[in-house]
């Protein structure tokens, strides 16, 4: 009879798919608005863009790590009220340094 597996072993895989499904959703959410930065039009690393919500759009929840456990369709939904910035400009956003693109 074949050994079972533990707990411990199936507590690391998951942990493991769980990671590789949000990176995988974070790939897809950065393509989706287009992979680089609307201001600066940076395209290097996945991990460096954030998303920045438009105007007075409510926010259901955030889309960092943990916002990506949700369905495409919901991440989808949320995503289409948020433009994507890589993490200076979205700084300088926030700072009031820089501007949004008119055509956002």
């Amino acid at each position: 009879m074949p050994e079972k597996r533990k707990y411990k072993e199936r507590a690391k895989y998951l942990i493991k798919a769980v990671s590789e499904r949000r990176r995988r959703l974070r790939q897809t959410v950065v393509d989706y608005k287009g992979g680089k930065c609307q201001i600066c039009g940076y395209d290097k690393y996945v991990g460096s863009f954030d998303l920045h919500h438009k105007g007075d759009s409510p926010k259901e929840f955030g889309l960092s790590s943990r916002g990506l456990t949700r369905s495409w369709s919901k991440i989808k939904k949320e995503s289409d009220k948020c433009i994507l910035l890589c993490a200076n400009c979205h700084r300088e956003v926030h700072a009031g340094v820089t501007q949004l693109p008119k055509e956002t």
